[in-house]
């Protein structure tokens, strides 16, 4: 008998884009086109001020090799909050990193609210993902990103890691907002200078004509116990910036600061984390 090699083994990388285009109509805008691909999801339901568009990646994690893709198109006028179903993790990645690439569109007098849930980050992980907003002259959009360093309940502590994690913001082709951050396994123990033991962090930005004028509420609301943050604004741009000890504070405290930055209630889906917690 002639024995046989089994041929190597190879690891299923997961691929996924979704794509939505909302035209302008009633209560925000209609739904014109949906496409989904591979791992990923796009769900639309009514919401207020405008629709909600929840993104799914339905492979349940990402790690090295994995692709997706995400892509929110509003046309002139529409109003929409786009999100994820739950948080986004990132595993152990043995080769490579997983990509992800986010890239929205908004058209004259639009106005996107991209609040995606927490991205949670394992020992190992390898994370590369490119976020752009392209607004039109008069459009505006406030964007989230948040990052969690393991899972303190899990007793997860952190020691190789590595984060290369860029935002863009344009309006009618000039950047207002480009923020490239690389985080690797030395920045876990390097102090005060970098995340001071914090475990937990976020961004948001908001671009808009006078979104620099909510300073003064959005600096009152930075008090959460366990959250550290700033808030500077000017020439229609205000950015805050989060550290906390945790992610679930950090959490509270973003939620808050939502209430104050956009009309209306949160998103569903967050409002089901909320409840979970």
């Amino acid at each position: 008998m002639i024995a046989r090699t089994a041929p190597p083994s190879t690891h299923q990388r997961s691929q996924g884009a979704a794509h939505v285009t909302l035209l302008p109509g009633p209560n925000g805008g209609r739904l014109d086109r949906r496409h989904q691909a591979g791992s990923a999801k796009a769900f639309v339901h009514p919401g207020q001020p405008g629709p909600e568009i929840v993104l799914l990646n339905t492979s349940g994690g990402l790690t090295g090799g994995d692709r997706l893709c995400y892509r929110i198109d509003l046309g002139p006028g529409c109003r929409a909050t786009g999100t994820t179903q739950t948080a986004e993790r990132a595993y152990r990645s043995a080769a490579g990193a997983a990509e992800v690439t986010v890239h929205h569109a908004v058209g004259a007098g639009g106005h996107l609210d991209w609040l995606p849930q927490e991205t949670i980050l394992f020992e190992g992980s390898h994370l590369a993902r490119e976020t752009g907003i392209d607004l039109a002259a008069d459009a505006s959009c406030l964007l989230l990103e948040a990052i969690v360093l393991g899972r303190a309940a899990m007793g997860e502590t952190l020691a190789r890691v590595t984060l290369k994690d860029t935002r863009r913001i344009h309006r009618a082709g000039r950047p207002v907002l480009v923020e490239p951050l690389h985080l690797g396994s030395a920045a876990l123990t390097a102090g005060p200078a970098i995340l001071n033991d914090a475990r937990a962090f976020a961004t948001l930005a908001m671009v808009s004509r006078g979104s620099e004028d909510a300073i003064g509420p959005v600096r009152a609301a930075l008090d959460e116990p366990g959250v550290t943050g700033g808030a500077s604004g000017f020439d229609g741009k205000l950015v805050i910036r989060l550290m906390a000890a945790d992610g679930w504070p950090l959490r509270r405290q973003i939620m808050r600061l939502l209430h104050i930055l956009r009309p209306g209630p949160l998103p569903r889906v967050w409002q089901i984390q909320e409840i979970r917690q």
